[in-house]
């Protein structure tokens, strides 16, 4: 079994600041990092980078920064606010929703729990997470497409969906780094471990990750290689 707690402080030396909904290492946040602002800033991240989310939630946040003022704010206006985010229509209407039943139902007050979390429209458990580990700063394991990928990419876990990593890092991750393994994966799948054409050579994981170990494997030998049936040339 590897070591996470090792591989992740790895991944700090060259990933110091993290991320976070609405900062990626460069920009912070002009809004307090508190449950609402994070759960909308959340919302708006799904299916764009962070850049787009940033500025759609600053714009969102300039207007309407708190739960009445978004759930008495025009639709149109606040699918024109988010549009840098993509998908203004659904997630404005997510968005609203939102901002009314903190508001009317819960006393301005979001949850913390998973299952109140899951309530809201457009919240999974990824967005669950994050609510939970950067703004209640309860120990979650907040799984984009990043930490999917790099978790199984590295050979943490190996597993088809992020339910799933996020449940096999639960076991080999330290409680006190679950936190952290959403903040530095992602802004190191962002600079170093990429999509495509990842920067193996850049990367301090490298003599950790199976992705590097089978791409720097030798060849097979060739008198190793299975041989076939030999062919009778008379048949």
């Amino acid at each position: 079994m590897k070591d996470a707690r090792i591989i992740l402080s790895m991944v700090r030396e060259v990933c110091p600041n993290g991320v976070f909904p609405g900062r990626n290492g460069e920009q912070v946040a002009e809004w307090p990092p508190d449950p609402f602002h994070v759960l909308i800033s959340t919302v708006l991240s799904q299916r764009t980078k962070d850049a787009n989310t940033y500025a759609a939630s600053a714009a969102l946040f300039r207007f309407f920064n708190s739960p009445k003022e978004i759930s008495r704010a025009p639709l149109s206006r606040i699918k024109e606010l988010i549009r840098p985010a993509g998908f203004p229509e659904a997630k404005a209407r997510a968005i609203k929703e939102i901002g009314r039943r903190v508001h009317e139902e819960m006393g301005d007050v979001v949850p913390d729990d998973m299952e109140a979390l899951l309530t809201f429209p457009m919240v999974g458990r990824k967005t669950a997470n994050c609510v939970r580990a950067y703004a209640f700063h309860i120990p979650s394991i907040c799984v984009d497409t990043h930490v999917h990928r790099i978790s199984n990419r590295i050979g943490l876990v190996s597993t088809k969906d992020p339910e799933g990593t996020e449940a096999g890092l639960s076991g080999i991750v330290p409680e006190d780094l679950w936190i952290d393994v959403n903040s530095l994966l992602v802004r190191f799948g962002q600079t170093i471990c990429l999509p495509r054409n990842p920067r193996c050579g850049s990367c301090p994981v490298s003599m950790h990750c199976d992705f590097f170990s089978r791409l720097h494997s030798p060849p097979p030998s060739a008198k190793n290689l299975r041989k076939g049936p030999r062919r009778d040339p008379k048949a």
